[in-house]
């Protein structure tokens, strides 16, 4: 528990600290550092509502991510922001990474702005030992499971504890049985792989991910599928079960997968019509947004406001423009 705090704290340095009150002619977008694929795509939102703000001045905080951002936004630090469905659902909730701290007051602009895969890597060598084809086999086995992934403030370990209960493991029976759990930055990932330190890699995969692209290439693994009983157990923590496209070696095909999700999240306090004018901006300019981030090309303006696809209730500024396209009743 107090390494899962810890990581919390870690993840919202620097942003969960009070601020004054933003002035009335500010909007503050919470998105990653300069150079993410979240600040990229922060700065083509910031271009189209710019416009349609009368005057406000569009700000985006460098900082953040997929964990840090709906408390980001429940404290008011950021008014809108970029979010995993994922974690928008467990920090509503206070569950895992938020330990009993409930984001009450996040609300839902757009989902579905695009997938972003949970992804299940095994090394050939750990499969043809132990003759596993399937991840059902490797973690119904018993065997000693060496396990790799991100630490503690990334969304990874969530999903993955939720991997492991439905086949009725955990970090501790994992140790228990000989294995080991190993969590380091992504960077240091590739080299336990190819060094035979570790042999299961679950990580957040995207199309042209470098990381997963060296590990493809360089480490000999195989994507497998993940369980059914998987599948449904993250379904009730907000990853949609979906199909992570070929994009890599070491598939066969496309794989069984979870998606955390891409919505933007808003304050319930952001007024109804700057909500409603944000939403319309960002479903009207759909193509100009997919011009300067690509991974917008999912984007599918018609499903945006569907609750698989946000996972907090909508804000009532977005709510009113979806019914007026007649989309949601």
């Amino acid at each position: 528990m107090n390494t899962t705090r810890r990581g919390l704290m870690a993840a919202t340095a620097g942003l969960a600290i009070a601020r004054p009150a933003a002035a009335q002619d500010t909007l503050r977008i919470g998105a990653m550092p300069v150079g993410s694929g979240w600040y990229v795509a922060a700065a083509a939102i910031q271009r189209v509502i710019a416009p349609v703000l009368e005057g406000r001045t569009v700000e985006i905080i460098p900082r953040g991510g997929g964990v840090a951002n709906p408390m980001v936004v429940e404290r008011g630090t950021a008014q809108i922001a970029l979010s995993n469905v994922q974690t928008a659902v467990l920090a509503a909730n206070g569950d895992a990474l938020y330990n009993g701290q409930k984001a009450q007051n996040i609300r839902a602009l757009v989902g579905g702005l695009n997938p972003v895969f949970i992804g299940a890597m095994v090394r050939n060598e750990f499969l043809q030992r132990n003759n596993f084809t399937t991840l059902d086999q490797v973690l119904d086995s018993g065997k000693p499971l060496r396990i790799v992934m991100k630490p503690q403030g990334s969304n990874v370990p969530p999903a993955v504890d939720t991997i492991l209960a439905a086949h009725g493991l955990s970090r501790d029976k994992v140790r228990a049985n000989g294995g080991s759990i190993i969590q380091v930055d992504v960077a240091q990932i590739p080299s336990i792989l190819r060094d035979g330190r570790a042999d299961i890699l679950f990580d957040t995969v995207l199309r042209g991910h470098p990381t997963i692209t060296e590990i493809a290439l360089t480490a000999d693994v195989r994507f497998l599928d993940l369980s059914e009983k998987s599948l449904q157990a993250l379904a009730q923590v907000g990853l949609r079960p979906a199909m992570l496209p070929q994009w890599f070696q070491g598939q066969d095909g496309p794989t069984k997968s979870g998606d955390f999700g891409t919505v933007l999240i808003a304050n319930a306090a952001l007024p109804d019509d700057v909500a409603y004018r944000v939403v319309k901006a960002i479903v009207e300019n759909r193509d100009k947004l997919v011009a300067e981030y690509p991974a917008f090309n999912a984007f599918k303006p018609e499903d945006a406001w569907k609750p698989e696809n946000t996972g907090v209730p909508l804000h009532p500024g977005a709510a009113r423009y979806f019914r007026e396209r007649g989309w949601m009743s």
